[in-house]
């Protein structure tokens, strides 16, 4: 029996998620390869890359960012549009009926680590609920439950940074407001779904993280991620972890 597909509201982004989508387009170039994860932020990163050219789209899933992409004349009207699921409006179940230019995979192909860093200038753009200091992500697990499951993520982000050119950046709010605490920690005590990104994006800022040192990557989530409210103790943390030095 068919049902009506499940799906999810557009709705208006706030402040927060403005600047980190503005600052996650940055990273993409005429030509750029995309993977966007699912949510409002890499909704808004993509309506900031409605300028670009030539974007091919090799993602797990697509959302109605890659309809803005498509509407706008930034995809390369040549290739293909890769992915093995989607989730979003009406409108885009539409735009995807019978469109020649999608090609729908199993999930083994497109999450392939290898087929995805065949991909120059791979841009992989995924959020995370948590990070800490020596830039590890938690995107699946709250108070040790299983929240979701990590998905695409790790195989996007290895593939990502194994791209000429590429980049894995990875997305939060630096301050959760339900509980009223820092989502940047001074070392994660959930499992991890993934680490060693590019860059990690906040409201308050971008740590370009790839290729420094301890002390430097932590020092940059400390200044350009994490919250003002929890820096202070971020630092002291930092200091107690080794992840300081007396020049800092």
């Amino acid at each position: 029996m068919d049902e009506q597909l499940t799906s999810s509201e557009l709705q208006l982004p706030d402040d927060a998620e403005l600047q980190i989508g503005e600052r996650i387009a940055r990273f993409a170039n005429d030509g750029t390869t995309l993977q966007l994860g699912i949510g409002q932020i890499p909704t808004v990163a993509a309506e900031r890359m409605c300028h670009l050219r030539q974007l091919r789209v090799w993602s797990e899933m697509l959302s109605d960012g890659v309809l803005l992409l498509d509407r706008s004349g930034s995809l390369d009207a040549d290739g293909l549009i890769n992915t093995s699921f989607l989730m979003g409006s009406p409108e885009l179940y539409e735009w995807a009926d019978n469109n020649p230019r999608l090609r729908m995979s199993r999930t083994e192909t497109i999450n392939d680590p290898s087929r995805i860093s065949a991909h120059p200038a791979m841009l992989s753009v995924n959020a995370t609920m948590q990070i800490d200091l020596f830039a590890q992500a938690n995107a699946s697990f709250v108070d040790g439950l299983i929240y979701s499951g990590f998905g695409g993520q790790p195989d996007f982000v290895t593939g990502a940074l194994h791209s000429s050119d590429g980049h894995a950046v990875v997305a939060l709010r630096a301050w959760h407001d339900k509980s009223d605490a820092s989502t940047v920690l001074p070392i994660l005590t959930n499992p991890v779904t993934s680490f060693q990104h590019s860059a990690i994006v906040s409201e308050h800022g971008c740590a370009d993280v790839f290729g420094r040192s301890q002390h430097a990557q932590a020092r940059l989530i400390i200044e350009q991620v994490a919250d003002p409210r929890a820096r202070q103790k971020l630092v002291e943390a930092a200091g107690q972890l080794g992840l300081r030095r007396d020049s800092d």
